[in-house]
C-alpha cells in the first residue's frame, strides 16, 4: 500500500456521483439502521436506538476522513439528488495484515437495482488508478450472500475465511 494518504470524492458513473458524509446525513441513515435485514450483519456498537446508531455510523466515518483512514462516502443519485447508500475505501486489519477494503450499504429501498456493484467499481478502479495497492478486499459476513454478489459482480474472489470483528466473515480479493 502507498505511504501517502490520497482520497478524493466527486467520483462519478453513469447514475452515481459520491461526496463525503457530512453529520446532517445521519437523519436519511435512520431509514437503513431501522431494517433488521440492512443491519443483521453488521456490529451493534452497543446501542439500541436507530436514531443513535446512525448517528454513531456517521461520525465514525468522519472519524476515518480525519485520521486519514479513507471512510464511506454518501453516494447520491445523479438525476433525483437522493442519497442511495453509502460506499468508499476502509484501512482495515485482517489476521494481522493492514488492508484496504472498499465498503458498500445500500438504502434497502433501493435494493435489487445494481446500485452497491456500481459504486463499489467507482472505488476500486479509484484505488487501481492511484497506485494505493496492489489489490483490494471486501470483507463479508459469511451468511451475507446479497454482498457476497456484488463483490463477485466486480470479479472480488472469496479468498479465505476468517474471524474478524468477532464474527465469521469471508474475504474477498481483487489483484491489480
Amino acid at each position: 500500500m502507498k505511504n501517502h494518504y490520497i482520497y478524493q470524492d466527486n467520483l462519478e458513473s453513469e447514475r452515481l456521483t459520491t461526496r463525503f458524509l457530512v453529520p446532517e446525513d445521519a437523519g436519511a441513515w435512520i431509514e437503513f439502521c431501522e431494517d433488521t435485514e440492512a443491519v443483521a450483519y453488521l456490529p451493534k456498537f452497543g446501542l439500541d436506538r436507530a436514531e443513535e446508531k446512525a448517528l454513531y455510523w456517521i461520525n465514525r466515518q468522519l472519524g476515518r476522513y480525519q485520521d486519514q483512514r479513507y471512510g464511506l462516502q454518501a453516494f447520491i443519485h445523479k438525476e433525483t439528488g437522493k442519497l442511495i447508500g453509502q460506499c468508499g475505501l476502509l484501512l482495515q486489519e485482517v489476521d494481522g495484515q493492514m488492508e484496504l477494503e472498499v465498503g458498500y450499504h445500500v438504502l434497502p429501498k433501493y435494493w435489487g437495482q445494481g446500485y452497491a456493484p456500481e459504486a463499489a467499481r467507482l472505488f476500486i478502479d479509484y484505488v487501481f488508478d492511484h497506485k494505493l495497492a496492489p489489490s483490494i478486499i471486501s470483507i463479508i459476513d459469511f451468511r451475507n450472500t446479497k454482498s457476497q454478489r456484488v463483490a463477485e459482480k466486480n470479479g472480488l474472489v472469496r479468498e479465505q475465511q476468517t474471524r474478524w470483528a468477532d464474527r465469521d466473515v469471508y474475504v474477498y480479493r481483487l489483484m491489480k
